[in-house]
């Protein structure tokens, strides 16, 4: 029996690309990166002063009896939810609010509240923390302040994963949908790392580039970090089509895998792994597929290892694939990242674009795929995957089809 198909409705998004999807897809196709000097936060004594970071956040209507008991990284996916919902048309009431729900994956959690109330009681002598300080530090506080904020009664939880969480939320949004406990589901990732713990913790691994992040390029000197969230509505194609709701892509298949190796080393195996569960997933060939996002953080390891695993799934396709690191232009936003390059994904096959690796300056022998420097590329996007790979050894990879 052929399983139902999962479509996307809706997407929404901000970072330091722009406060909304269409605005992160007019910078990414344009190549113009957000990555910059940090202004927004306290950087007491940080070696990294720069990131892409949301310089303002846009008008979100949210009541400040809400607000109070959010970390930015809620706040960040709420606003995405919000924008992904309304282009979906979705209107969620008595009928169906137990049939629609929230996913959303977060690589850290609530630092900011975190920051605040050690600098308060450790440095200011203050005896107690703030009283929303566990609702607002808690993983899972995304998921439920989007269900609260949207009146979705669903499966609601967070995902975890480090960089790969938000492709592994979308692909548990998928099964649920599959396996019939929703109709629909929001789902995505978020986070907001620019804040002096997390940024020091970062500094200590000495991955991150000094200057600008420069995937695939043989000067490339490491991440930058950044902040946002992206979300999509994730429905079944009977139930998208029942209600005449406007199909931006199909969610067509998704695939996972374990290193089991090393915490922070990546191996070519795992994203191998990954990639070939997704095309079976899917039912892909591997001829199939026209655009890859790229993981591409642009360290040494992870863009030489990741163009092996990519070679070793695509054999002499490879040569005619387009691939792309979008983190080029909104850094890397850890659980929000793969969430941001879904927006890049579905709008790759509905335009014909791809959009480019910005930054790019020297070809790498390691590295010679077609990263498409600089410039985004007008060609046929029938079938994107996007590439995620963490920390642990936690791969996820998802792929998106044109309708």
């Amino acid at each position: 029996m052929k399983r139902p198909r999962i479509v996307i409705t809706g997407i929404g998004g901000l970072c330091g690309l722009g406060t909304d999807a269409p605005a992160i897809w007019d910078a990414m196709r344009a190549g113009r990166p957000a990555i910059g000097p940090l202004t927004n936060g306290e950087l007491h004594d940080l070696k990294i002063r720069i990131g892409a970071e949301i310089k303002q956040l846009p008008e979100h209507g949210i009541e400040r009896k809400q607000l109070v008991s959010m970390d930015r990284f809620s706040l960040l996916a709420v606003i995405a939810a919000k924008e992904a919902m309304r282009q979906s048309g979705l209107v969620v009431d008595e009928k169906n609010t137990h049939r629609v729900g929230s996913i959303v994956g977060v690589g850290v959690c609530g630092w900011d509240a975190i920051e605040e109330n050690y600098r308060a009681i450790l440095l200011e002598g203050k005896n107690r923390a703030g009283i929303f300080t566990v609702p607002k530090v808690m993983p899972g506080a995304a998921a439920g302040q989007v269900s609260m904020s949207l009146g979705l009664r669903g499966p609601v939880f967070g995902v975890t994963s480090a960089c790969s969480s938000s492709n592994h939320a979308f692909a548990t949004a998928m099964d649920q949908l599959l396996l019939g406990r929703a109709d629909a589901i929001v789902a995505g990732g978020t986070d907001a790392p620019l804040v002096w713990g997390v940024i020091k913790g970062w500094e200590a691994l000495r991955v991150v580039a000094p200057d600008t992040c420069r995937p695939f390029s043989a000067d490339r000197q490491g991440l930058v970090l950044g902040e946002g969230a992206g979300m999509v509505v994730l429905e079944t194609y009977e139930h998208a089509t029942a209600r005449g709701a406007t199909i931006l892509a199909e969610l067509a298949g998704t695939g996972m895998s374990g290193d089991a190796s090393d915490i922070v080393a990546p191996t070519v195996e795992g994203p191998t792994a990954a990639m070939r569960a997704c095309l079976a997933d899917a039912g892909l060939a591997p001829e199939e597929v026209d655009y890859i996002n790229a993981h591409g953080t642009g360290t040494k390891a992870n863009d030489q290892i990741e163009t092996a695993a990519i070679r070793r799934v695509f054999g002499a396709h490879a040569d005619k694939l387009s691939v792309s690191s979008t983190k080029s232009m909104h850094a890397h936003c850890l659980g929000a990242s793969g969430a941001l390059e879904m927006i890049a994904c579905v709008n790759a096959v509905r335009e014909g674009i791809v959009p480019p690796t910005a930054n790019y300056r020297e070809a790498d022998a390691d590295c010679d795929l077609d990263v498409t420097p600089n410039v985004a590329r007008k060609r046929d996007v029938r079938v994107a995957i996007s590439n995620g790979f963490a920390f642990g050894g936690t791969n996820a990879v998802v792929a998106v089809k044109a309708v």
